[in-house]
């Protein structure tokens, strides 16, 4: 295999995408990856240009997979594991020939096993690694996997029949119900789902994933499955399957493609059965860029101005899932520096950040937000995140925090920037404590971004952009796109997400307004006055320079 990677970094030095240097940097750095891969992420090249360089210099053929008519037959020749372990996808049948796209086609090896299992010879065709993931993932659904799995589970066990808690955990147990619940998470995972909701009906078992914001509904499976997978969720998750009257919280972790993934589950109880919601975290290291998460020069400006100062609080505000917890974590990469003491407590800890001394909330054992902040500042910190401002006490302690010299940052739930001012206020703070304390408050959405290989531009009428508010452009009437939807998007038109904005600074001005105990409406119309760009206003610019659609700004702002 190391002639291989050779081979591959000396075949793109010859055609001048790569030197030597960044050949050998990508050796050194490769840490179980392939060299493609490690070449990607290191910046130095991207896939197409692997894939274009590739098919070249072995007179191979390109193949975009992503939008190529794949033969299910072909396709479904070989496991879905040999299919992963060489990033391979058979695509066609071509002169009794196996065609076989392929992300290495030097692996002699890989060639070898796939006439030996298939019994084709193969005709390898080129194509870049996250598109024939992307492919594997599509050919190996949960939804062709679960007929099989639900035939082969007793008839006789049905859902409606009160199950007695013994036979209920053999059941969870047997083999056809681990497999089906296996599926579920595999798939939700390289779906990139944020959660999965498994929801009883009256007739059947519903299994959705929420993907980019947006719920899609993957399976319905039959009512006689649905104990056996909810007991068999709440088993890894460590509940008490024989109670079904309160809701309950638990957490489990898997291994899925080589990444661990923590399930957060939530049960609730409903009239045909239990809800269950997972949400899913990648628990291995990040390096976030807060250029990447959306936000705008001059916000970014604003927020920067703010999280490098030494002491005062920033806030980051809006609902459950829209990425606060994200933004402040790209924060901690930026200002992350052997100087500097940095303590986080959190609830529970989604990412693991190299040199920063991050503590779970554990409410059994009496560690609460606002007694893991007071042991905390005795730890000598210069930056404290906290998850969540939950209750008044918390709030006091981490206001307290800010005015003594401490970078405090945390999230708060409402629905706009100059709203948080007012809630802490309401929480029980003196507005003079919090007016002093608070030096930024960031208000944030998460919008689906436009898949850029179908997005299709199109002229609005000026009827519908007055109609919705949209700011008048030099020029007439300006040129926006929309969602179409291809196969690299599943047909959704949306890829990703980005960040709309709104970066609050706490003037003197807005300070003098918030111990006069003044409206949320008066506390932003000074701080328009002063420079600050709405959420709305945030997303129609990014609807102008084609990042995502007009329809899905009005879906996810008011």
């Amino acid at each position: 295999m190391v002639r291989v990677k050779k081979r591959l970094g000396k075949i793109l030095i010859e055609a001048g995408l790569i030197t030597e240097e960044q050949l050998q940097q990508a050796l050194e750095s490769q840490d179980g990856k392939t060299l493609g891969r490690t070449l990607v992420d290191l910046g130095f090249i991207t896939e197409a240009d692997i894939a274009a360089t590739l098919a070249k210099q072995m007179s191979l053929s390109f193949v975009d997979v992503g939008n190529y008519e794949i033969n299910p037959s072909a396709a479904t020749i070989i496991s879905e594991d040999m299919a992963r372990r060489y990033t391979v996808l058979p695509i066609d049948f071509e002169e009794e020939k196996l065609v076989v796209a392929m992300a290495d086609p030097a692996n002699i090896f890989a060639i070898d096993d796939l006439r030996i299992v298939t019994g084709y010879d193969v005709k390898p065709v080129v194509a870049t690694e996250s598109d024939l993931l992307a492919a594997i993932n599509q050919h190996s659904r949960v939804d062709r996997a679960v007929e099989q799995v639900v035939e082969s589970i007793a008839p006789e066990v049905e859902a409606e029949v009160a199950v007695p808690e013994k036979e209920e955990v053999e059941e969870a147990r047997e083999a056809p119900i681990v497999k089906l619940v296996n599926l579920i998470l595999t798939e939700a995972v390289r779906d990139r789902a944020n959660d999965v909701h498994i929801e009883p009906q009256e007739k059947e078992l519903r299994i959705r994933y929420r993907i980019d914001g947006v719920l899609h509904e993957i399976m319905s499976s039959p009512k006689k499955v649905q104990n056996g997978v909810i007991s068999r969720i709440k088993i890894m998750a460590g509940m008490d399957i024989a109670e079904r009257r309160v809701p309950q919280d638990g957490r489990f972790s898997l291994t899925v493609d080589k990444k661990e993934i923590d399930f957060r589950v939530a049960t609730l109880p409903a009239i045909h059965g239990e809800k269950i919601v997972l949400r899913l975290l990648e628990k291995e290291s990040i390096m976030m860029d807060l250029d990447e998460l959306g936000l705008l020069q001059e916000s970014y400006e604003r927020f920067k101005n703010s999280f490098t100062k030494p002491y005062g609080a920033i806030l980051v505000t809006g609902p459950t899932g829209c990425g606060k917890t994200t933004t402040l974590y790209a924060v901690l990469n930026v200002i992350n520096t052997v100087e500097r003491n940095l303590i986080t407590v959190e609830d529970p800890v989604e990412y693991r950040l190299t040199g920063v001394n991050q503590v779970q909330v554990n409410p059994k054992a009496g560690l609460t937000f606002a007694s893991a902040l007071r042991s905390i500042l005795r730890n000598d910190p210069d930056v404290v995140m906290i998850g969540e401002i939950r209750d008044g006490e918390t709030a006091l302690i981490a206001i307290e925090s800010a005015l003594t010299g401490h970078l405090v940052l945390s999230t708060l739930h409402t629905n706009d920037a100059p709203s948080a001012l007012t809630r802490l206020t309401e929480m029980g703070l003196e507005p003079f404590l919090t007016s002093s304390a608070v030096d930024c408050v960031v208000a944030q959405r998460l919008a689906r971004r436009l898949c850029k290989e179908c997005k299709e531009s199109y002229r609005p009428s000026p009827e519908m952009l007055k109609r919705v508010g949209f700011p008048s452009a030099e020029g007439g009437v300006p040129t926006l796109y929309k969602a179409k939807g291809c196969k690299k998007c599943n047909n959704t038109g949306y890829k990703g997400r980005i960040g709309i904005y709104e970066t609050m600074m706490v003037s003197e001005t807005i300070e003098r307004l918030t111990v006069e105990r003044a409206t949320t409406e008066q506390i932003k119309e000074v701080a328009i006055a002063e420079g600050m760009k709405t959420l709305r206003e945030d997303g129609f610019e990014k609807v102008c320079l084609g990042i995502t659609s007009l329809e899905e700004i009005l879906r996810v702002i008011v």
